[in-house]
């Protein structure tokens, strides 16, 4: 699995086997391609991608994202959205954390 980043027009950190999945994935859950997020969407090293996404996910009601499903995510075989800025400085995904979890 590859791990992929655009800044524009919207943030978005994914997780994809190609440059061309992972722009699919971005068109279906973020916004359209208006001709330039080929240019826009940059592969970023496994490291770099797991620190952003284990610094910046929380969901929708401000919580932090456990360890444990970032370190899931990060471990399973499908290609996902990871991160996504919606808001402006809020990013979130789209986990389901169960009360108890740790974080």
């Amino acid at each position: 699995m590859k791990f992929f980043e655009i800044h524009y027009p919207y943030y978005a950190l994914l997780k994809a086997e190609s440059k061309e999945e992972a722009l699919k994935l971005y068109v279906e859950a973020v916004c359209d391609d208006d001709g330039s997020l080929k240019e826009e969407l940059k592969e970023v090293e496994r490291d770099y991608a797991l620190a952003t996404y284990g610094r910046f996910s929380k969901t929708e009601d401000g919580k932090y994202i456990p360890i444990s499903h970032v370190l899931e995510d990060f471990k399973n075989n499908e290609q996902m959205v990871l991160l996504m800025i919606q808001h402006c400085c809020n990013a979130y995904q789209t986990h389901n954390v169960k009360e108890g979890d740790l974080i």
